[in-house]
């Protein structure tokens, strides 16, 4: 047995995958001595894409003719393939693995790399993980291999290719050269090849010169070898992000009633506060996961406006989020396991109680905020964000309130105060609206313009400012636009531009109004 410090990766192979499906969608076809074929037209003709065990101890494989399958045996339960469902029962098996370590892959077609490097004394020892991992999936009606071994590589190649189990570095590199060249990720035309040089097995292909087979069969087919035996790095891609720190319970027997899975979540929100706090970290984003023993995982993900570094702030959000949810939290049959991980984090920093009350206000507001969010969905609780541009319209956007970085620049810079009028309004209409405007120079100020049908006589004027078009992301028919600020002959004051030079050979530019001055 390898120790908790060396990398343990264990892979998960379904071979009978799209059949384990369909009986358990229908039990009956488990009861029935009818033999389980799966079908799909390949190369204009019907073919087995998958066959149940007991089809496949009667001869029947993948790839096969149905018109074959249909001469050896008369009476077939036939079924057509779908993949679609076969990889959303494949996702449900990843979400159900997470129990054992939060360092899950997908590994097409029909198997799942885990990376259990550290987890192993969690379950006993690895005879113990497998058995459980056996038996919970055997109640489940699924039928599976399993290996690990000292890399992913070699894993996946030992669970589809041999009979799997437990190998430890002393037999691994035995184990691997007893291996048939299909366990290589190869094309068909090298594969050709190796068998017609007299090589069958990965043993026969490691003792040649790795010149000579990058020369004839190229780079990949060596890097393949060389991550079987774990002579480079080949670290798998989780499915999901892997929280930064984590609290979680296993129970000896499952909680059904809630009032016992609130004391869970109270005694997990102090050991992850416990740990974040080592690490001078708040929680931005914390995700509650809760597995039930029939397989099924809910997860609640609660965002805050500001890093949560206390447990009573949290819970009361963790309700919030629960009484929101469209599917309500069943504990059905009862949870076995209850995480709680802090998915983000930032840095925390003290902050002194000022004597006008301003710190305690700015706090009030940051729990409102994820309040808000919680209860009304992180798109509808929205706040402003500067954007660096000149164009009017852009300078500003609309992001979730919960999700705003502290590295974000959120502070808006401060007007002149100099006593003279704003040089852009408050007010701005989007899209700009449209005037009719009469001008005594072609390239001045209106003199007069008719909006909204009616007319406006202008008495003051200034400008212009002009607004080139960021020809770096806009369209070649993109427009300069000079700016006014008018004023008309009842005091109201407006924002308006013309879209377009007269010197460019623009005719008749257009005039737009852009926004109203207070």
């Amino acid at each position: 047995m390898c120790s908790d410090r060396s990398n343990r990766f264990l892979a998960l192979w379904f071979p009978h995958l799209p059949t384990d499906r369909l009986k358990r969608e229908n039990p009956a076809r488990a009861l029935t001595d009818l033999k389980l074929i799966v079908v799909d037209k390949l190369a204009n003709a019907l073919r087995l894409t998958s066959v149940d065990e007991r089809a496949a101890k009667a001869g029947l494989y993948a790839g096969m003719a149905l018109t074959d399958a249909r001469a050896q045996f008369e009476k077939l339960d036939i079924a057509f393939a779908s993949p679609r469902k076969d990889g959303a029962l494949l996702q449900k098996l990843a979400d159900w693995c997470d129990r054992y370590t939060p360092l899950v892959a997908l590994d097409e077609p029909h198997g799942l790399l885990l990376d259990m490097t550290g987890c192993i004394h969690l379950f006993g020892n690895e005879t113990s993980l497998l058995d459980d991992i056996h038996q919970q999936l055997g109640r489940h009606g699924m039928i599976v291999r399993t290996a690990i071994a000292g890399n992913a590589a070699a894993a996946r190649a030992l669970a589809r290719h041999s009979l799997g189990g437990i190998v430890n570095e002393v037999e691994q590199t035995s184990r691997l050269y007893a291996l048939p060249l299909l366990s290589l990720d190869m094309e068909e035309a090298h594969f050709a090849g190796l068998r017609r040089a007299g090589l069958r097995s990965v043993g026969d292909l490691d003792v040649l010169p790795r010149a000579a087979l990058t020369a004839r069969f190229g780079a990949g087919l060596v890097n393949s070898l060389d991550a079987l035996f774990g002579r480079h790095s080949n670290p798998i891609s989780p499915r999901r992000l892997v929280p930064v720190c984590m609290a979680e319970r296993r129970m000896a027997e499952p909680l059904i009633a809630m009032e016992s899975v609130e004391l869970v979540l109270h005694s997990l929100a102090n050991e992850l506060f416990a740990s974040l706090e080592q690490r001078v970290e708040g929680a931005r984003e914390v995700e509650a996961s809760f597995f039930r023993t029939d397989g099924t995982v809910r997860r609640v993900s609660i965002q805050a406006g500001r890093p949560l570094t206390d447990t009573k702030t949290l819970l009361r959000l963790v309700k919030e989020r629960l009484s929101t949810l469209a599917e309500p939290l069943d504990a059905g049959f009862g949870f076995d396991i209850i995480r709680l991980g802090a998915m983000h984090t930032e840095r925390t920093h003290q902050v002194q109680k000022s004597l006008d009350n301003r710190a305690q206000e700015t706090e009030a507001l940051g729990s409102l905020i994820d309040r808000l969010s919680i209860r009304l969905g992180n798109s509808r609780v929205l706040r402003p964000m500067p954007v660096d541009t000149h164009i009017p319209e852009r300078a500003v956007s609309l992001e979730a309130a919960a999700r705003t970085s502290k590295d974000k620049p959120t502070e808006w810079s401060a007007p002149e105060h100099s006593g003279e009028p704003p040089e852009r309004p408050i007010r701005l209409f989007q899209p700009p609206e449209r005037i009719e405007a009469t001008f005594e120079v072609p390239d001045a100020a209106p003199a007069q313009f008719v909006w909204r049908r009616v007319r406006h006589n202008v008495v003051l004027a200034e400008g212009p400012e002009r607004i080139a078009p960021e020809w770096w992301r806009e369209h070649s028919s993109a427009l300069t636009r000079d700016y006014y600020r008018l004023e008309d002959s009842s005091g109201k004051r407006f924002w308006v531009f013309r879209e377009g030079l007269l010197e460019r050979g623009n005719p008749s530019p257009r005039w737009y109004l852009h926004g109203l001055f207070a």
